[in-house]
């Protein structure tokens, strides 16, 4: 893995939580927060995908868009493709 040398500035009482929970996982303390920002970004974007997506088909046009699509799958009477 490409990495980076980084310094930043944190309060201590959030280094010893830090070294508290990298010593518990046995993760050195560079590790630890790698793989805590790591976690982080990929909640942040999965929130955003989903709030996207939550945007998109709260539009009441889409809404009636998939309801009709739907129904018209539901008056085919073909079974194949539509296990969803």
């Amino acid at each position: 893995m490409n990495t980076v040398k980084v310094a930043i500035t944190i309060p201590k009482d959030l280094v010893v939580l830090i070294d508290l929970h990298s010593r518990q996982t046995h993760l050195s303390r560079s590790k630890y927060i790698t793989n805590v920002l790591r976690e982080k970004i990929l909640e942040e974007n999965e929130m955003m995908i989903k709030e996207k997506y939550d945007r998109v088909f709260s539009d009441a046009g889409i809404q009636k868009e998939q309801l009709d699509t739907s129904k018209w799958f539901e008056g085919t009477d073909v079974s194949e493709g539509q296990e969803w």
